[in-house]
C-alpha cells in the first residue's frame, strides 16, 4: 500500500511540475484513437468515394501530428507559454474538428440519398462504425480544447495539493540545538 501511495504522490508532483501534460494525454489519446480506427476510415472512402474524403483522412492525420507537435512548443519547460504555437495548435485542431464534421457529413449524404443509396449494415457495417467513431473522435478533440482552455484555472489548483513526505522526527525540531555552543 506504501508503494501505491508514493507511486500517486509521485504522479501528482510531476502534474504539479507540468499541468499541461492533462490536456496532452487527451489529445494524444484523441490521436491514438483515429489512428487505430485509420483502416475503417479507409475502408469507408473506398466504398463511399465522396469528394474530399480521401483529402480529409489525410489532413486529419497530418494536422492531428503537427498538433501535438505545437502542443509540446507550447509549453516549454519552466518558461512562459508560447501563444503562437498555442494558437496554431487550436488553428489545426480546429481544422481536425471541421475535417471530421465534413467526412461524417459525407457518410450521412451516402446512405441517405435518393440513388444508389448505401447500405450500413452487413458487409458495409463499417461505415457505421466509422461514423460513430468520427462521433467519439470529435468528443475527445473538444474535451481537449476545453481543457487547455481552462489550463489557467486548475493549473494553481493542482499545485495547492500537499505533496510534501512526512519525516519522523520532523514534529520536534525546537530540540535541535543550532547555536553551536557546546
Amino acid at each position: 500500500m506504501a508503494r501505491f501511495h508514493e507511486f500517486c504522490r509521485k504522479r501528482i508532483v510531476s502534474l504539479k511540475r507540468k499541468p499541461h501534460m492533462i490536456p496532452f494525454a487527451v489529445m494524444l489519446a484523441a490521436f491514438i484513437y483515429y489512428s487505430l480506427n485509420l483502416t475503417v476510415i479507409s475502408h469507408t472512402t473506398t466504398v463511399i468515394n465522396g469528394p474530399g474524403m480521401g483529402l480529409t483522412g489525410f489532413v486529419t492525420m497530418l494536422f492531428s501530428t503537427l498538433s501535438l507537435v505545437c502542443f509540446l512548443n507550447a509549453f516549454p519547460h519552466r518558461k512562459k507559454v508560447n501563444v503562437p504555437m498555442l494558437v496554431l495548435m487550436l488553428l489545426l485542431v480546429c481544422a481536425v474538428l471541421y475535417c471530421d464534421v465534413y467526412y461524417r457529413g459525407c457518410i450521412i449524404t451516402a446512405i441517405t440519398r435518393e440513388q444508389n443509396r448505401i447500405d450500413p449494415t452487413g458487409i458495409n457495417s463499417f461505415i457505421s462504425v466509422s461514423s460513430g467513431m468520427l462521433n467519439i473522435h470529435m468528443i475527445i478533440l473538444c474535451a481537449g480544447i476545453v481543457l487547455v482552455a481552462l489550463l489557467p484555472l486548475y493549473a494553481p489548483l493542482i499545485r495547492r495539493i500537499n505533496t510534501s513526505v512526512q519525516v519522523e522526527g520532523n514534529d520536534s525540531m525546537e530540540t535541535i540545538d543550532i547555536s553551536g555552543e557546546e
